[in-house]
């Protein structure tokens, strides 16, 4: 592994000039660990090149890794909406054997494996987004191209958070909120997008769980709203190409049960 604080790139073979990396506590991306960022800072600085806007270079970015993994998402879309249109027929079996903890278990592997669902194929999407999350992460952290790289309107440094905020009416009040009121436009429209792509989704059969998963949009979007703008620009543009491609397949599953 080869240790340094600052590594220089020579990316001419991609007709772009030389980028260079801060690396954070000294761990260079020649490391296993960033098999990912570095890849995709050649790939979205060929689209930079391409573009003139490391925003838009990260929206395609985004588009080309949905097309990539659009097999493997559309398998497990699917077998959402059929468990979304299912959720009658399971709610029936519940209440069927809700004395019956065992045998209720039982009809409902069988109602499962009848329609050809998987109970948990909804993980599938987000843990497909979490290794390029990461990278695409420590690549705003340590990128320095990407310091004060603008995208449109109020967004002038993609590496550094909204700084629009929800509590002064996003400049309209003459106030400056703490640090941690500081909720964007792009974190609130993240939130919006998750909360649709949620309703997308079967409810969990829990109540308990249900509850805490209606909450899990919020949690999200006050999170993020702490994160790189590039970040969640990235995540808002997945979760609407996400919500098209499942509402899209919620509308052709047709699903019959007795």
């Amino acid at each position: 592994m080869f240790l340094s604080y600052v590594v220089t790139f020579s990316v001419s073979t991609i007709g772009s000039s030389t980028g260079k990396f801060l690396v954070n506590s000294g761990l260079a991306f020649t490391s296993e660990k960033y098999f990912l960022t570095k890849p995709l800072f050649y790939i979205i600085y060929y689209l930079f090149d391409l573009t003139g806007n490391f925003g838009v270079a990260i929206i395609i970015l985004t588009a080309m890794t949905r097309i990539l993994f659009f097999p493997l998402a559309n398998w497990s879309f699917v077998s959402m909406a059929k468990m979304k249109k299912l959720q009658p027929e399971m709610t029936r079996l519940k209440e069927l054997h809700k004395d019956d903890r065992q045998q209720q278990q039982q009809a409902l592997m069988t109602l499962y494996k009848k329609e050809k669902v998987n109970p948990v194929s909804g993980c599938l999407p987000i843990l497909i987004q979490i290794p390029f999350f990461f990278a695409i992460y420590k690549m705003l952290f340590v990128s320095l191209e990407m310091r004060h790289a603008p995208f449109f309107g109020w967004i002038q440094d993609l590496s550094a958070k909204d700084p629009t905020s929800l509590f002064n009416l996003f400049g309209l009040i003459p106030w400056d909120p703490p640090s941690f009121l500081v909720i964007g436009v792009w974190p609130i429209l993240m939130g919006l997008t998750m909360y649709i792509q949620q309703k997308l989704n079967p409810a969990p059969p829990d109540p308990i769980q249900a509850k805490i998963f209606m909450f899990f949009p919020f949690f999200i979007t006050v999170l993020l709203s702490q994160f790189a703008a590039g970040l969640v620009i990235y995540w808002t543009t997945n979760n609407l190409l996400s919500i098209i491609q499942q509402w899209v397949i919620v509308r052709r599953t047709n699903i019959k049960t007795n």
